[in-house]
């Protein structure tokens, strides 16, 4: 009896404390304590002193006895697990304020008819096919919805009945007796697994299931401009429903192939052209390669290794309607090998008086 705490201080409350801070403080802690949902060595011995403490404030006679002699006064005029929880409303009650309404109230799910879960899948796409897009055909598993009984899985509409044993819920409860009190628990009715009806008669075609598993050839239509990453939705191609609920939908993750010579950014397509010194300092025309095919380019005379060009209206065209552009690199390539006439030719150019390398450009600038 020295080693018992006060009751007050069990519940976290000061003598005189209201009927209702009392069972306030009585829900909060034997929520937070209960062995089914406390997992601490100490907390089944708290859950008892925190409901020992809650049954004795909560009687007036016993309260008024234990204001005046403490726990002196408590020899044989209470037991452990007499009326604290009945008092309470019960054990699942506790529960009911921990979940939210209960476990019925937690743990109840729909029968109705649910949609399926999607389903996902990568394409690879060739790089001009994303360009202008093209049709694809893919084949397909897929369990669709039973044409003979349209989903219900019956002969007829009056073989569908009610379950007796849930009465259409779907659920069933449960209700076991404990030394804390009525353990109340709910679960999927094992007659009709949830759905809330029985078939008497079983549809011939799809044996009950309201499905029909088929193997299936779509055209897949690629939308031009498409891009790595962008998504076509197929409708009712995804898992099947449930309790008759509509297939869930396919989704195409599309992957384009990289180019050997474009490269995309955006709708804006790059390519990098290699050319001459000579038609670097003299300029020429060259016919670039685009996606809608070859492009007539001016290059003027003095160009730079690295120097872009904008070929407007040669990009991709997006879905809506908005057409990028082509860039042009040029890559200025100089001779690995001359002939002797080539050699000649770049040293009368080197002894010209009016020639002056870029080096000597560059050295000038420091006198």
């Amino acid at each position: 009896m020295a080693n018992k705490r006060d009751y007050y201080e069990v519940l976290g409350l000061d003598k005189g404390a209201s009927d209702a801070d009392i069972k306030k403080a009585y829900r909060k802690l034997a929520k937070k304590y209960h062995p089914d949902v406390n997992k601490d060595a100490d907390a089944e011995d708290k859950f008892k002193e925190v409901n020992e403490a809650y049954e004795v404030l909560s009687d007036k006679q016993k309260k008024a006895t234990y204001d005046q002699f403490g726990h002196a006064g408590m020899d044989g005029a209470q037991g452990f697990g007499g009326q604290g929880f009945s008092d309470f409303g019960g054990f699942e009650d506790i529960f009911g304020s921990f979940f939210g309404g209960g476990f019925s109230g937690s743990s109840r799910r729909r029968n109705g008819p649910q949609k399926g879960q999607d389903r996902f899948m990568q394409m690879r796409v060739d790089f001009m096919d994303a360009i202008f897009g093209k049709s694809e055909e893919v084949s397909l598993e897929v369990d669709e919805t039973c044409s003979e009984c349209s989903g219900t899985g019956a002969k007829s509409k009056d073989d569908v009945q009610t379950c007796p044993t849930c009465n259409g819920s779907g659920r069933v409860v449960t209700q076991q007796q404990t030394a804390f009190g009525v353990f109340q628990s709910e679960s999927v009715c094992p007659t009709c697994n949830g759905t809330g009806t029985i078939i008497k008669n079983k549809c011939s075609k799809c044996h009950g299931s309201g499905y029909e598993h088929k193997h299936v050839k779509l055209d897949i239509k690629i939308p031009a401009g498409i891009q790595s990453g962008q998504q076509i939705r197929v409708t009712g191609k995804g898992e099947k429903g449930v309790n008759g609920g509509p297939n869930g939908d396919l989704y195409i993750e599309i992957l384009v192939a990289p180019h050997k010579n474009f490269i995309r950014e955006g709708n804006d397509i790059r390519i990098q052209v290699p050319i001459s010194d000579v038609d670097a300092v003299l300029g020429t025309s060259i016919d670039v390669p685009t996606v809608y095919g070859d492009v007539s380019l001016k290059i003027p005379a003095g160009t730079q290794s690295g120097t872009k060009f904008r070929l407007k209206g040669k990009g991709v065209k997006s879905p809506k309607g908005y057409i990028g552009d082509q860039y042009v690199d040029v890559k200025v390539e100089m001779p690995k090998k001359l002939s002797k006439q080539q050699k000649d030719l770049y040293e009368k150019l080197r002894k010209s008086a009016k020639y002056e390398s870029p080096f000597e450009k560059f050295k000038k600038a420091f006198k």
